[in-house]
């Protein structure tokens, strides 16, 4: 599709990404003369009224939105077979691409990022728009740092009938709140949970819920307590903790509010990490309705009868949405709910009058003391409390060093006061499972990290020297690589620090030679260059060095020494030649070398010696002198 011009403006150069329904472009805008992005709409849904209209439409809605930290859409258009959406084109990479190199953000920087993303959501929900599908693929972070979310609210058109091929991208269902795993109505605060799940996964390196296909990661939402962020990577503070926990409640009521409403305790932990963070107060009417169930019973036949490879689910799970886009499912599905809520109504009061009896035939329940549950196996806790007429539900699995099914939490503590029939929620000991532990001896550090952040696991890292292995990069791992490990493993790498430093050794004063075999014997080269001296008795001798006697330099490498050469600033000036000149041209002479002459006053006009055949400027030198010898006219 590259080379394509789109509106007689926008040139496709390449292909920079893929979701379920869209291909984006790196294009340039021949009339601004500026690089920018393309989403086009996928040929499959071109037929599709609905989708394309709502691509449109809500590419017109974001539009509208003008905030720092949301992408700009600059243009919608269609031309031929392509529908296709204009954006600016922001430099950089995905919020998930920088959490897998780094393998967890720095919790500071995380309350940056994490603000700057509700400031984005703050701005779309007052806009009367939401999002749907928070998650740090659709979170852009530019080479200056700072953030960008895309993608609002065009992805919700597709449903499980029409994902395809995604090409390698983490589906929305880690992401997904509990009302939109149950298929419920949702508001801003789906939004919010999203956000907490991204902030959870930024600060621990991994998503609270993980599973083997979408729909089993949907039932962890919706079922499963959420494991503190604190007890994955103990350097969050408490106050980010308990917002994160905030934002991922189950119930909306007992979530943030609003995006503002977040935005407040994010800059009072900015401010105080020891900040209190307070919850939403909760009364009898927040509690959950009666709503159709999701029986986990039916996970198995649901994975069976849409089985998928690992990978297939890794690069199709990212359009998983709620939405159907088949208007004759929606009519059904409408008289399907009509259904439902008649037959609700007749359930309803039904238990209403058989609440009223009951309890008008038993005013008050029998009160009973709390058995002790914790440290039984799973089986004899439930006969434990259906002996006192209690019901048990197991809520989830939490780490232990108990066997795999044992009773190590409940809500309530042994010899409290509860009701008969009354539900008491239980946490078991999870089966321990094992697995093989990657190898990352040899590989950079920031990548070995990422490698084990993203399987969970905890690192720490030591350096030593090494005279073999380059800077920077993984020595040895403990355990070692395909070792068998439990989640729960700590990893311990050692990283090279290069060749330890070693110590100049004396050099100034030494023949080139004798520094050189110095250098040698500590592990260091030696080379040379020649430098003038007037000091003649550093004439072949070493007058500095390019690292200094004390200072360190990596063994193996070479220092370079600079040679004295001397050079007298005053030589001798030949003079002998000046013997049989006049005494005037010899004098001239001398002063013009700087030399001072004198004479043995014989009143001579030869010179017949001198006191020196050799001088240096500033020397005097005596001139002596003879007659010239004159022969007598001749006569005739």
């Amino acid at each position: 599709m590259e080379n394509i011009i789109l509106g007689d403006r926008y040139e496709l150069q390449e292909k920079i990404g893929e979701g379920g329904m869209s291909l984006v472009y790196k294009a340039r805008d021949k009339k601004l003369n500026r690089f920018i992005a393309v989403k086009i709409l996928k040929h499959e849904f071109i037929d599709n009224e609905d989708i394309v209209d709502k691509f449109k439409k809500e590419a017109t809605a974001i539009a509208n939105l003008n905030d720092p930290y949301i992408v700009n859409v600059l243009d919608v258009g269609s031309q031929d077979d392509y529908n296709y959406i204009v954006m600016e084109y922001v430099k950089g990479k995905t919020l998930k691409e920088l959490i897998r190199e780094k393998g967890r953000i720095p919790y500071d920087l995380a309350l940056n990022f994490s603000t700057q993303i509700a400031k984005a959501l703050d701005c779309a929900h007052k806009n009367n728009i939401i999002h749907r599908d928070i998650k740090p693929q659709n979170i852009l972070v530019t080479e200056e740092g700072s953030l960008k979310v895309t993608d609002f609210g065009i992805a919700k058109s597709t449903n499980s009938s029409t994902i395809t091929n995604t090409s390698n991208v983490i589906g929305s269902a880690h992401y997904f709140s509990p009302e939109q795993a149950k298929g419920n109505y949702i508001d801003s605060r789906t939004d919010l949970y999203s956000l907490g799940v991204v902030i959870y996964e930024m600060v621990t390196g991994r998503v609270p819920f993980d599973a083997d296909s979408p729909v089993s990661v949907a039932l962890k939402h919706i079922q499963e307590e959420v494991v503190p962020p604190k007890n994955i990577n103990s350097a969050v503070p408490e106050s980010l903790n308990k917002l994160i926990l905030k934002a991922m409640e189950k119930e909306q009521i007992k979530r943030y509010q609003s995006a503002k409403e977040m935005i407040v305790d994010l800059d009072k932990i900015k401010n105080d990490p020891n900040a209190i963070i307070g919850t939403v107060p909760v009364t009898e009417d927040d509690f959950t309705r009666v709503m159709p169930s999701v029986n986990p019973a039916n996970v198995a036949a649901v994975k069976n009868s849409t089985s998928k490879s690992n990978d297939d689910w890794e690069e199709d799970e990212d359009d998983w949405d709620e939405e159907e886009d088949d208007s004759k499912k929606k009519k059904n599905k409408t008289k399907l709910g009509i259904i439902l809520a008649l037959v609700a109504v007749l359930i309803l009061a039904g238990a209403a009058i058989t609440t009223y009896f009951l309890t008008t035939n038993n005013k008050k329940a029998e009160d009973l003391k709390m058995p002790k549950v914790i440290g039984l196996k799973q089986d004899d806790a439930e006969k434990t409390l259906k002996d006192m007429g209690l019901e048990m539900l197991v809520a989830g699995e939490e780490k232990s060093t108990e066997p795999a099914g044992t009773v190590v939490k409940a809500n309530k503590n042994e010899g409290d006061t509860v009701k008969k029939g009354e539900t008491i929620r239980v946490y078991v000991s999870g089966k321990e499972t094992k697995k093989k532990l990657q190898d990352v001896t040899g590989l950079d550090e920031n990548q070995a990290i990422a490698f084990l952040g993203n399987a969970g696991l905890e690192v720490t890292v030591n350096r030593e020297y090494s005279d073999t292995v380059e800077k920077g990069k993984v020595i040895k791992q403990d355990p070692k690589g395909d070792t068998e490990i439990t989640e729960d493993t700590k990893v311990t790498l050692t990283v090279s620090q290069g060749k330890k430093p070693v110590t100049v050794p004396k050099l100034l004063g030494l023949s080139k030679q004798d520094a050189i075999s110095a250098l040698s014997a500590v592990g260091l080269n030696g080379d040379s260059k020649e430098a003038e001296t007037t000091d003649k008795n550093k004439d072949g001798k070493v007058i500095d060095s390019s690292v200094k006697e004390g200072n360190t330099a990596d063994a193996g490498s070479t220092i370079t020494l600079t040679i004295g050469r001397y050079k007298d600033d005053n030589p001798d000036i030949e003079l002998g030649f000046l013997v049989g000149k006049t005494v005037q041209e010899a004098a001239d002479y001398m002063e013009s070398k700087g030399i001072n002459p004198t004479t043995d006053n014989k009143n001579g006009d030869i010179v017949e010696r001198l006191s020196k055949t050799k001088a240096k400027k500033g020397e005097t030198i005596t001139i002596y002198t003879k007659k010239s010898e004159t022969k007598p006219p001749a006569t005739s």
